[in-house]
């Protein structure tokens, strides 16, 4: 079965570069010109993947983002941003809000289509694992990708849950930021640290008052300190 990946840009020479792309990788492509014909998209057709501009006309590519990731029923839709480089502020805003990757203009097309495959298998492979874990409280269901506390459900990203299993899978240890960007985002080298940042000051704040549970080891990385619940 194909997967489908909707495109959320205005300008024709990038939807038709990577529409090309896309195609012979195998997708099937949806098209959006506009970032209130995007969300309306992604709420009817349901796509597997979203490609999403910051620079759109209508609402912008941030404003899709959020209300993606605020709806249950699209916040586990993977968003790949495309940035200027000179954007910084919105790219760290638009990872702030959930976006789960982020590639800056210029690009390489198929660096695209292998990072929106990325995201895919990422979340894939946590789906095939059925078992539930429950750490001090928080319980983490890999077969839904969802995690709660108590009886109350963690409104987290895709990326948000993937740190949170990662951590909690090796409790106790600590993980570089290295380590992080290579197990939750498939990087090898490159990559901005602090995209892990962000995503990790989210975490804890959707954590509450379990947020002390993941530990920042000055200098090191992340550590999540708890005991398997029996």
């Amino acid at each position: 079965m194909e997967d489908t990946v909707l495109l959320v840009e205005d300008e024709s020479d990038v939807v038709d570069l990577l529409r090309y792309h896309f195609k012979k990788a195998g997708f099937k492509v949806q098209i959006a010109n506009s970032g209130d014909a995007g969300l309306a998209a992604v709420r009817s057709q349901r796509p597997d993947a979203v490609v999403l501009d910051l620079m759109l006309p209508g609402m912008t590519g941030l404003e899709v983002c959020r209300a993606l990731k605020i709806d249950s029923e699209t916040a586990s839709i993977p968003v790949l941003m495309l940035t200027a480089r000179s954007e910084v502020k919105d790219r760290v805003k638009g990872l702030e809000i959930g976006a789960d990757d982020y590639v800056t203009k210029p690009f390489s097309p198929k660096e695209v289509v292998l990072r929106v495959q990325g995201l895919l298998r990422r979340i894939r492979s946590a789906a095939e694992e059925v078992s539930i874990v429950e750490v001090d409280g928080i319980a983490i269901d890999k077969s839904t990708l969802k995690a709660s506390i108590g009886n109350e459900r963690l409104d987290l990203t895709t990326i948000e849950f993937k740190l949170l299993l990662t951590l909690i899978h090796n409790r106790s240890k600590t993980l570089s930021r290295e380590t992080l960007l290579s197990d939750v985002w498939g990087y090898s080298t490159g990559a901005d640290t602090r995209t892990v940042d962000t995503h990790m000051r989210r975490l804890r704040e959707k954590l509450g008052d379990h947020a002390t549970k993941v530990e920042t080891v000055r200098g090191h990385g992340y550590r999540f300190n708890g005991l398997t619940t029996p």
